[in-house]
């Protein structure tokens, strides 16, 4: 055919209606006969038709559309995120549409409100600290929500995450026990996410029950510029001493890797240990020592927990925490 093929067109050559093949392209085949569905099937094979979103939603209440928001979109971690959120939706046809929002809450308006002008059918969001407007918002507008890799704590709601406390808690315990003594936290502002303040708390919470004090910086990913680091981490490491850097943001840890390095810090001794990054911390030298999230199964639990809800299958709210694991590499004792 010359002309682009339309959903009337299909049900004209398949001799059935324009519901009938809008049925059959939501994989409602329960209402339809075996030969109905075997002529429609045909005649989309014949014609090459490919349905567009629009089309697919003719007859049916929801659009097939998620909107997934996301803090950062350039680290592994976030990038893991929404390959798992694909394959998930990808098998259950529906479609995402993706947005940094760079933990800003302007890009954050800006975002909910285009995705909710477009129909999404629900949200898979990384939320900041100022994220509770748009969630009533979200939920004046009746649709679905999904929280992943951070919470507000107050209000009750789906979401997956991992263990961030216990994994940070687990690795300053071993640190300890690995002959460590000082101690250096270098961390973008906690205040903005719970998963910021989890991981702070671990650290803090460990060190305290045994009686050690540490050191901190607060870092900006915009702002901070290399030679600050630099000075903070010539400042407060005694050479002499074994000392533990920790640095729970992904996107701050190559840029405390390479300080350390200019610095000529022997690791491990001066010792380093991140989130995430496994695309590089494996193959630098020294090799780095993380606590690697299980990303890309978190991302397809979020949309599994959401297209569920959507669909009516999911009747209360559902939280999923995973473990962390810890991955002692080159750059810690």
């Amino acid at each position: 055919m010359s002309k682009k093929v339309t959903i009337s067109d299909i049900a004209q050559l398949s001799q059935t209606s324009k519901t009938t093949v809008s049925f059959y392209l939501n994989h409602k085949y329960e209402k339809m006969s075996e030969e109905t569905r075997r002529r429609i099937e045909n005649v989309i094979k014949e014609t090459g038709y490919k349905p567009s979103t629009l089309a697919r939603s003719l007859n049916s209440k929801n659009t097939h559309l998620i909107g997934v928001l996301i803090g950062d979109i350039t680290n592994t971690f976030s990038n893991q995120i929404v390959k798992g959120i694909e394959t998930l939706t990808k098998e259950k046809n529906y479609q995402v549409i993706i947005g940094n929002s760079n933990y800003d809450s302007k890009n954050e308006d800006h975002y909910i409100e285009n995705m909710l002008n477009l129909g999404v059918d629900g949200f898979i969001i990384q939320p900041t600290s100022n994220f509770r407007k748009y969630s009533r918002i979200i939920e004046e507008k009746e649709k679905h929500m999904v929280f992943f890799d951070s919470q507000l704590y107050e209000h009750r709601t789906n979401w997956v995450k991992t263990n961030n406390y216990d994994a940070v808690y687990d690795m300053i315990q071993s640190s300890i026990d690995k002959g460590y003594t000082d101690f250096v936290m270098i961390t973008a502002d906690p205040s903005l996410l719970s998963t910021r303040i989890e991981r702070a708390s671990g650290f803090i919470d460990a060190l305290e029950e045994q009686n050690y004090t540490y050191e901190k910086l607060i870092i900006d990913q915009e702002q901070t510029q290399m030679e600050e680091i630099e000075t903070f981490l010539d400042q407060h490491i005694n050479r002499s001493h074994n000392t533990l850097v920790f640095v729970p943001n992904c996107w701050a840890l190559h840029m405390v890797f390479t300080a350390m390095k200019k610095l000529q810090l022997a690791m491990p001794q001066t010792g380093l240990v991140g989130f995430d990054n496994i695309e590089w911390t494996n193959f630098s030298s020294p090799t780095v020592t993380t606590i690697v999230q299980p990303a890309y199964e978190e991302g397809k639990e979020a949309a599994e927990i959401l297209i569920n809800e959507i669909e009516g299958a999911l009747h209360e709210e559902k939280q999923k925490i995973f473990d962390c694991k810890i991955e002692w590499k080159e750059s810690t004792l």
